[in-house]
């Protein structure tokens, strides 16, 4: 089957490789995948990987680099395992793609995120989504019902992440709430912090197709932060208080700082971005101004089905962030170097293995 592996940063290739061959445990599904979207962390391990990728064997799974990314999809039930019940043959599924222990302290507490031995289809296992099949567990499976496509479907764990993250950071009915960065999490927070109730939504985002897209997504306000003084700007809409939320996606060290600025009094910061290097706070403002500083990691894993009912309802479009869908065979040029270009019109890219 056609896959894309990675081997090291800079180094993604596009390969014929064995698929499953038809052998399942007594727990497992085989899917023909339909789609898998491309996530900033498949950005981070394309550009300055490995990260959670690796070239040593995995200790849960001894998956090792080259690795067959893409951990957002959604797909078609081909076979099932002896002991399966959940799933049967046809079913339209999406995908939690974690592996995790349950047995350690974390696991135990219910924090399976953090999971001492955490796996995950796409980064540490041998299947991932940009391939035409993967073989998951019965547990990593949510069907999906007639109101949701399986392009919302392959949309289900980055909404999740975003859902967690406005949770989180305590939006609430009437909030007001600033989002920095129009990337695919940005955006699905500002559709899942309207969901949640919140009263005005802003995004700061530099890049001028991204804070377009974001304007289409019903969102009160958005702002070049080169452009203005984003905390002036929103402590004059918000009579000199500030946000009660700010909710960091860019994963820099200005919009941090901005959302710190940006915040009332007992505001709070969510940061759901990956910094991938270290940024210095205003940590004074954190403690005069009581604020909350959040950083939120995933989302719960066995929350897919209410994330899959909320989309199904039609109170969080998800689909809405989706600036294109691409062919397998385009993932390196119009996928992967398209979303890493500084001035990219891309939002979300989804890619169809056929």
């Amino acid at each position: 089957m056609n896959a894309a592996l990675l081997y090291k940063a800079k180094d993604l290739r596009l390969e014929d490789v064995p698929g499953p061959d038809g052998s399942l445990g007594h727990d497992e599904v085989l899917i023909d995948i339909a789609g898998c979207g491309i996530c900033g962390t498949d950005l981070h391990e394309y550009a300055s990987g490995p990260i959670l990728t690796s070239h040593e064997p995995h200790p849960r799974t001894g998956a090792s680099l080259p690795q067959i990314l893409g951990h957002e999809l959604a797909g078609t039930v081909v076979a099932v395992g002896s002991e399966v019940t959940r799933v049967a043959p046809g079913d339209r599924t999406t995908i939690m793609p974690a592996l995790y222990c349950g047995t350690c302290a974390y696991c135990l507490r219910g924090m399976q995120p953090h999971c001492l031995s955490l796996g995950a289809v796409g980064l540490s296992y041998a299947w991932g989504g940009f391939a035409e099949q993967a073989v998951v567990a019965e547990y990593q499976l949510t069907r999906l019902p007639d109101e949701v496509s399986l392009l919302e479907g392959a949309l289900i764990e980055p909404t999740a992440v975003a859902v967690w993250a406005v949770e989180q950071s305590r939006v609430r009915p009437g909030s007001s709430v600033l989002v920095t960065g129009a990337g695919p999490i940005g955006g699905l927070v500002a559709l899942a912090a309207a969901a949640a109730g919140a009263a005005n939504i802003y995004v700061s985002e530099p890049n001028s197709a991204r804070r377009e897209h974001a304007g289409r997504l019903g969102v009160s306000e958005t702002f070049d932060p080169a452009a203005v003084d984003l905390p002036e700007e929103l402590r004059e809409r918000t009579g000199g208080l500030g946000v009660d939320v700010a909710i960091e996606c860019a994963g820099i060290e200005a919009a941090l700082g901005a959302c710190i600025e940006s915040v009332r009094a007992g505001g709070t910061i969510g940061q759901p971005s990956m910094h991938m290097r270290p940024a210095s706070v205003d940590a004074l403002r954190l403690t005069t101004a009581g604020l909350t500083y959040v950083g939120t990691w995933c989302a719960p894993f066995y929350d897919f089905d209410r994330i899959v009912g909320l989309v199904a309802s039609g109170r969080l479009p998800a689909k809405q962030v989706v600036s294109s869908e691409i062919k397998l065979g385009d993932i390196i040029e119009q996928g992967f170097q398209q979303l890493l270009s500084p001035g990219t019109s891309q939002m979300k890219v989804v890619v169809h293995p056929l």
